[in-house]
This record gives structure tokens, sequence and C-alpha cells, in this order.
């Protein structure tokens, strides 16, 4: 059984899927691009943008009762693999020991011409 997982703290769907679909104990949050839901922008800066993807993630985890802590796997999808670096370096003020499996992959291009977009899987 799989349960939609939404909220309006977080940027809505830009297309035909759901923020974040529960089964059994593991939630799949979809793509976050680095979209403030209140003002509907981007942010200047990689390292804000790595933040707001990651708040965005946190608000669709919450829905089911999770936290960042409850994640046991990320995708990084980089716009340009230069911003690695300040990507990782904020990344890793949100996640602690032991840190989620994580991949972090250069992509052509993504939507909204975002420099970034940041998927996981949490399990309770």
């Amino acid at each position: 059984m799989k349960q939609a997982l939404a909220t309006a703290q977080a940027p809505a769907a830009i297309g035909p899927y759901s923020q974040g679909i529960a089964a059994g104990q593991t939630v799949y949050v979809s793509g976050q691009l680095p979209i403030d839901p209140a003002t509907g922008a981007i942010p200047e800066g990689i390292a804000a943008q790595t933040a707001q993807s990651l708040k965005n993630i946190q608000a669709i985890l919450a829905e089911q009762g999770m936290t960042l802590a409850d994640v046991v796997k990320t995708t990084v999808f980089l716009a340009d693999m230069n911003d690695f670096a300040e990507m990782n370096k904020v990344y890793g003020e949100y996640f602690a020991q032991p840190f989620p499996a994580r991949s972090a992959v250069q992509v052509a291009k993504l939507p909204k011409g975002a420099p970034l977009e940041i998927e996981c899987i949490a399990v309770k």
C-alpha cells in the first residue's frame, strides 16, 4: 500500500508525480529543486541552493514523522560538478554519522534551470 505525501512547506510538484511516497516503513522523496516554497524563487549560490533543497526534503519527511536521520540514500544531481565541494560542505551540515549512502552526478540540465536537485530514500 502506498500513500502520497504532500506539504505546502515544500514546492508543489511541477508534473504528474508526488512530493513523496510512503510505502510501509520506507519513504521515497522526489527530487527537490532548491525552490523556496514561500516565494517560488531559487536562492543565489550553490550553498543556499543545497540548503533549500534539503529543507524541502525535511518538510516532506516530516509529513511521515521522519527526519534526515532516517535517510538511507540520497542522489544529488548537479548541473556543474565544479559546485561539488561547496554542495558537499553544506550537505555535511545537514547529515550526521552514519551518513546515508549517496550518489552525486553531473547532468546536462535540470527543470527550471536549477543548478541542483536532491532526492532521497528514508526508512523508519
